[in-house]
Parts: structure tokens; sequence; C-alpha cells
């Protein structure tokens, strides 16, 4: 195993594969910058682009698309408060308040270092553990699928803050609109009302596209832009005390995202939410989330 490994390191590492892991993930952020492309449909999009190259590049190409389509997702998190995937809603609570504030620069550095951080420890960790998470999934039944279910629901008690009736109001509101479409045990149309498009049910990205982005198009519309912000890039970057910040809590997400990762069936939007909760938790001025703190935007990019 060591062997394989050595040589599967060696080989990643040379200077071709290198061109086409930069290149897919180029092109991975680009198309991935598009609202309402997740990872698959850019993967989909761009898999033409592979086709003649021999297995090895092709597998690296698509990693690294893979990986520039998740930072992308992020991008229209943070600057038009439109969540590019599931995974990124956590991302705008924060990520979009701190845009607002000038500090969009700071934030998408953040989330490109947390990304990278947790991709590269994912990928070793995988590499090492791969045969004992095999097993570990293998032994999932149908009790601790259970259970699982079981933790994402509770879960919402804990994401509902002081407001529990809103929290628990929302998630009866999700769990209503993933009813809609055909009951996978009896094959019965379930709150379909005719309609032939709505038998395959709700796409997660148009609902979250209605739900954060159009609100914010209507709102953008309506305002007046009276100044904009000019700055240089050294400024946008973030230094010190926030840099600091936001690399403890890139740490604390990937950690989160590694352990809960383990467990079959648990989506990366469940994981995110995980990782800005337990952020927000530990955080010394928990308040100020959702005003604009980089640890909000580290933390569940890092657990993505």
């Amino acid at each position: 195993m060591e062997l394989g490994l050595l040589d599967g390191f060696t080989r990643a590492i040379s200077l071709g594969n290198l061109w086409y892991c930069f290149l897919g993930s180029l092109l991975g952020t680009v198309v991935g910058v598009l609202p309402a492309l997740g990872p698959a449909a850019t993967i989909a999009i761009l898999l033409p682009v592979t086709a003649y190259l021999d297995p090895t590049q092709s597998i690296i190409m698509l990693a690294g698309i893979f990986y520039g389509a998740m930072y992308g997702g992020s991008t229209t998190s943070i600057l038009m408060n439109i969540p590019g995937e599931a995974a990124s809603v956590p991302t705008c609570l924060d990520g979009y308040q701190m845009t607002r504030q000038g500090r969009a620069g700071q934030a998408l550095a953040i989330a490109a270092l947390g990304s990278f951080m947790a991709g590269t420890a994912g990928a070793l960790f995988l590499s090492f553990a791969a045969p004992l998470l095999a097993d570990f999934a293998l032994a999932f039944g149908p009790p601790e699928y259970f259970g699982l279910m079981f933790f994402s629901l509770t879960a919402l008690f804990s994401f509902s803050g002081s407001d529990l009736l809103r929290g628990v109001s929302a998630g009866l509101a999700g769990i209503l609109l993933s009813m809609v479409g055909l009951d996978i045990m009896s094959g019965t149309h379930r709150l379909a009302f005719g309609i032939p498009q709505l038998l395959s049910g709700l796409d997660v990205i148009p609902v979250l596209m209605g739900l954060f982005g159009v609100g914010e198009v209507l709102l953008t519309a309506e305002e007046q832009i009276l100044s904009v912000y000019r700055g240089k890039l050294g400024h946008l970057m973030p230094r010190g005390k926030e840099l600091a910040k936001g690399l403890w809590a890139s740490v604390r997400g990937t950690v989160i995202g590694l352990a809960t990762g383990l467990f079959p069936g648990l989506m990366p939007s469940v994981v995110t939410f995980i990782a800005y909760d337990v952020e927000k938790r530990v955080s010394r001025y928990p308040e100020k989330f959702g005003t604009g703190v980089i640890e909000g935007v580290a933390a569940p990019e890092a657990a993505a």
C-alpha cells in the first residue's frame, strides 16, 4: 500500500499533471461562478475537455474541476447573496454582509484558503483511511440512517437560536417541500397537483435562488448606489488578527468536515450548517454572526 501511495504521489506532482490540475481548477472556478451550477453540473459541462487525455490526467483534471466549482459556488454567495449550491448557504450569512461593508476581498481570500486547507487535508486523509472508511460505511443499516435523520432534524433546535418557533417552522416547510414528487416506496404522486414538471420533485438550487437571490435582486434594483468602493488589492486581503481568526476557523471547519464526512448520507449542506453553528458557539462574540464576521465564512467553506 505504501509503495502504491508513493507512486501515485510521484505521478500527481509531475509538471504535466500539475498543469492539468491548475487548468481544471481554473475552468471549474469560472464555470462554477454561474449561479445554480453545482460541482456535478460543472463536471458534466466540462467532461468533453478530458476526452483526449489519458486516464490519470483526466482524473486529476476532473478533481481540479470539482474543487474549482466548489469554490466558485462560494463566490456568488459572497458577492451576490445567491448560493451557487446548497452547501454555500451558510456562506451567504456573513460573506454577503462583508461585501456590503467593502470587505469582499477578505471574504473571497479566506474562502479560498479554507477550501484549500480542507481539500488538502481531506485528500490526504482519504488516501490513508479509504479501506477503513469503506468498512465503516458498509456497516450502516436502517437504524443508523434513522439516527442520522433524527440528528439532522433535531439540529434545527440548535440552529434556531432564541427564535425556536421560526426555526422549527422553517424546518417543517423544508420537509413539506421535499415531499413534492413521487413517493419512492409506493410510487404515488405527492403534492404534484397534476403538474408533470413536479413529478420529479423540487430541485434544491432553484428553491435556494428563490429564497436568497430573487429578493436580493429586487432589493438591489430598488436601492440607489451612492458610492463605489475602490481600494488596493493589498487592503482587500485579510491581515493580522483577521487572518488568524479565519485560519483557526478553517482548521475547526476542516476537522468537523472530516469527522462528519465519515457518516454516509450526511450531505455537505448539513455539514456546513453544523460547522457554522459550532463556530458560533465557540466564538467570544456569537451575537455578531450574521453581521459580517470572517469566521462565519471560513468555517463552512472548510467543512464543505
